[in-house]
């Protein structure tokens, strides 16, 4: 697994997520998967980064990104 994860990467397995998890209710509430992997995103868009390195990132959220990477291969 590579040392960070892109901007363009998160975007990417926030829409697995959200494929395999849509929001659900009238609030379109996210699923626990898509809101872990958003706060990354909104993380990285606020501090205005491409790439986050992978220790900064939540073991849970780390778990997702990784079974994300796996259907990609």
């Amino acid at each position: 697994m590579a040392m960070e994860i892109s901007v363009t990467e998160i975007e990417e397995a926030i829409n697995y997520w959200r494929a395999l998890r849509p929001s659900l209710g009238e609030e379109r509430v996210l699923s626990p998967e898509v809101n872990a992997l958003a706060g990354i995103y909104a993380m990285m868009i606020f501090e205005r980064t491409r790439a986050v390195p992978l220790e900064r990132v939540e073991p849970a959220a780390r778990q997702l990104l990784e079974s994300w990477r796996r259907q990609r291969a």
